[in-house]
C-alpha cells in the first residue's frame, strides 16, 4: 500500500520571509547578517530610553543616502566617538571634536551630519528643559490607532515612508532647530523606536512588539 506524500506546506503571506529557525518575519528580517537580530529585538519595540532615542535621530540622519545595513555595522563605532549617545556630553562639542570624527575612518565622515549631531544634543538637552524628557518631546507624535491601517501588509507597508504624523514631527523639530531630521527620516525613527508598530501581519514579531506597546508608560504621561 502505497501512502500520498504530505501535502505541501502554506505558502508565505506577500511581505513574509521564513528564517533559519522556521519562523515567519518581515520579509527584510532575513535577507542580510545582522538583520534578523535586529528585526527580532529592536525593530519595533517601544524606547524610553533617552540615549538610545537620540541615538536613533542621530543615526537616521547620518544613513540620509546609505543602506541602514552600512549604519548598523559601524554602530559600535558610532556609540563609541559620540559617548554611547549622551547627549548631555556630546553638546559639548567643539572644532577640535569635529576634526577628530573627520578624521575616523569607522564612521561616516560628513561634516554636516557630525555638526547636525552636535547641534541635535543641544536641542534635545533644551527638551529636557522643557518637557522634562527627550522623550516626552518625541512620543507626543505618536499616531492615534485610527491613523494606522487596520491590517498590515506589504503593499500598505510601501505606502508608509512618511505620514502625517512624521511629517509633523519633523516640521515642529526644524522649527526647534534640530537638522537632518526629514519626514521620512522622522517615520523610520518612529518604526525603530515603536511609536508605531510596522511589523506586518503574520510576521512572528508582530505581537511581540504589541504586547510590550501595551504594557509600556509613555514619557511625560
Amino acid at each position: 500500500m502505497t501512502t500520498s506524500p504530505p501535502p505541501p506546506p502554506e505558502p508565505l503571506a506577500d511581505g513574509l520571509i521564513l528564517g533559519d529557525d522556521g519562523r515567519p518575519r518581515c520579509f527584510w528580517g532575513g535577507k542580510i547578517p545582522g538583520f534578523a537580530e535586529y528585526h527580532d529585538t529592536e525593530w519595533g519595540f517601544p524606547v524610553q530610553d533617552e540615549h538610545k532615542l537620540f541615538e536613533k535621530v542621530c543615526l537616521e540622519g547620518f544613513q540620509s543616502g546609505l543602506s541602514w545595513r552600512t549604519i548598523l555595522d559601524k554602530r559600535p563605532a558610532f556609540r563609541e566617538v559620540f559617548l554611547d549617545f549622551d547627549f548631555e556630553r556630546v553638546a559639548q562639542f567643539g572644532d577640535a571634536d569635529v576634526a577628530r570624527l573627520m578624521g575616523d575612518a569607522r564612521i561616516v565622515r560628513h561634516r554636516g551630519k557630525i555638526t547636525a549631531t552636535i547641534n541635535n544634543a543641544q536641542r534635545a538637552c533644551e527638551a529636557v528643559d522643557k518637557h522634562g524628557s527627550l522623550g516626552a518631546l518625541l512620543w507626543a507624535y505618536e499616531p492615534p490607532p485610527e491613523r494606522r491601517p487596520a491590517r498590515l501588509t506589504r503593499a500598505e507597508l510601501n505606502k508608509l515612508n512618511k505620514t502625517e504624523d512624521s511629517a509633523r514631527l519633523a516640521k515642529d523639530l526644524k522649527k526647534l532647530g534640530w537638522k537632518f531630521f526629514g519626514p521620512t527620516t522622522a517615520y523610520a525613527f518612529m518604526q525603530a523606536m515603536g511609536l508605531v508598530n510596522d511589523h506586518v501581519e503574520g510576521c512572528t514579531v508582530r505581537d511581540e512588539c504589541e504586547a510590550a506597546r501595551s504594557r509600556f508608560v509613555r514619557p511625560g504621561r
